[in-house]
Parts: structure tokens; C-alpha cells; sequence
């Protein structure tokens, strides 16, 4: 049996997120619809992370176990025929059985749109966030340094419907990066944002919450109560999915294509 790693590209506009729901599209659903034409075989597509219904990603991953006789690189190429053009498989490469693109994930990195320009072009309406409004981008800068480290993100995270997994929930997540990143000629801002793991509509509550400080309706030195808080009433607003990317996911060991596994075997006395 092969354990297969993809690395999957998408716009996420005309997909209900990337879990598999009967009846309606979603990525999860199309990349097994076609796996089962190319391998012949039912099998369940394991996602590194359940993006939200009109996320995009760059550099989704996932995996999975086939007995398919078929190569990593048919299999890309078969999935990439077999899929609608709004999902690529960028990359496809057999691992170790011990792989697993969810549970050994260390990092992950994203990034929220927002279009400055006073009329949105046509092409950005279902990729980025329209805000043509004044906002005070330096003091947006400096709140968004202050999610860096290790914090209770509660305030900043959707409920889960259920207020007693609510309380059980870990909330606490490391975030290693957070800023924002300017283009030349571009009238656009970039947050960026790499951590350990991200709860559901952190990352769009967090953009939410910094407009606030761009307007003035919050400062800086308010980000840490907030934390606090752990309210998430406190929180700005959710912005709209339209402008999240999943960039990247980074593991422990980029070694352990079976390839490489297979090479570190064969160097031992």
C-alpha cells in the first residue's frame, strides 16, 4: 500500500469549504471523486487543515493510502485532468507510512487580502477583502506585533456551537509571526500570519479585530486586555473568507519522502 502526499493548490470561491458534505461541492469531496476514477478504488483524502467555505489555499496538504500500482506522478497528473480547474495538484510524492498530513504538521502559515483601491477590480472581488476606507496602517502594524508568542486565543476564536466543548476546547495557540507586508505599485496590505495551529475564524477574527485599530475604535495597547478578556464578544468583527490563503505547512522532517527514507535504509551498515 502507498502513502501518497499532495500538495494542492485551490480557489476556494465556488466550494463549501474543504470537508466532505453529501450534495455539495467541496474540495475534500472533489479530490476523492477523483481519486476513485483514477485508482478504481474508494479512499478518504486526509486534509492538513479544514479550510472554511470560500478559503483558497496555495499550499494545502494531504494524504493518502492507495493499493493502487500507479506512480505519484500518474496520480498527479490523472487528478489534475479529472478535477475542475479551480483545484491543482501542485505536487504529489509517496511518503512513509508513517506520515501524516494532519497530525504532523508544525507550522502553518496565512494570509488576508485587503484591496485599498476606491473601485475593486473585477478579478479581486472573490480574492480579496474590500476596505477603501481611511485606516491608520502603523497603528495596525503595532497591534498585529502583539500576537506574537504564546497567548489564550478565546476572544478571537468561532464557538463551536456548544458551550460545554467550549470550555474543554484548548485554546492556547504560539503564533511566531504577525504582520503586515506592503507591495510596491500595489494598492494593497497583506497580513501574514505563521503559528503552531489556528482554531476556526482565528485568523479572520484577528484581521477583524486590526481594522478596528485602523479605524481608531480600538489601540494597540488593547490587544493584550483583549487576550485577557476571553471574550469573544470583544473581538472585531469576522471578516469575509474571500480574502484568506492558506499558504504553507511545514513539518518536522522534509526527509521523509520515501525516497529519502529509502536511502537513509540502504547507507546503514
Amino acid at each position: 500500500m502507498q502513502n501518497i502526499k499532495l500538495t494542492i493548490a485551490y480557489d476556494g470561491s465556488d466550494f463549501h469549504g474543504w470537508q466532505f458534505q453529501p450534495g455539495i461541492p467541496t474540495i475534500q469531496g472533489a479530490l476523492e471523486q477523483a481519486l476513485q476514477k483514477i485508482a478504481q478504488e474508494r479512499t478518504t483524502v486526509h486534509g492538513a487543515s479544514r479550510t472554511d467555505a470560500g478559503v483558497h489555499a496555495l499550499g494545502q496538504v494531504a494524504h493518502f493510502k492507495t493499493h493502487s500500482n500507479l506512480g505519484a506522478t500518474e496520480i498527479q497528473n490523472g487528478m489534475n485532468a479529472m478535477l475542475p480547474h479551480s483545484i491543482r495538484i501542485v505536487t504529489a510524492e509517496e511518503v512513509s507510512q508513517t506520515f501524516h498530513s494532519r497530525w504532523l504538521a508544525q507550522a502553518k502559515t496565512y494570509r488576508y487580502r485587503i484591496a485599498r483601491g476606491s473601485v475593486l477590480l473585477p478579478f479581486d472581488y472573490r480574492h480579496a477583502f474590500h476596505y477603501p476606507w481611511p485606516l491608520d496602517e502603523t497603528a495596525m502594524d503595532a497591534a498585529a506585533a502583539e500576537f506574537t508568542g504564546q497567548h489564550d486565543f478565546t476572544t478571537f476564536a468561532a464557538s463551536s456551537g456548544s458551550e460545554e466543548d467550549d470550555q474543554e476546547r484548548d485554546m492556547v495557540r504560539v503564533i511566531h509571526s504577525s504582520e503586515f507586508r506592503r507591495e510596491i505599485g500595489r494598492n494593497e496590505i497583506e497580513y501574514i500570519v505563521r503559528g503552531t495551529s489556528f482554531l476556526r475564524y482565528m485568523v479572520r477574527k484577528i484581521v477583524g479585530t486590526l481594522i478596528e485599530v485602523g479605524r481608531g475604535k480600538l489601540a494597540p495597547a488593547d490587544i493584550p486586555k483583549l487576550f485577557e478578556a476571553k471574550d469573544r464578544a470583544r473581538s472585531g468583527p469576522t471578516v469575509p473568507p474571500e480574502g484568506l490563503y492558506l499558504v504553507a505547512i511545514e513539518y518536522p522532517d522534509p526527509a521523509d519522502s520515501l525516497a529519502n527514507t529509502e536511502q537513509r535504509r540502504r547507507a546503514k551498515p
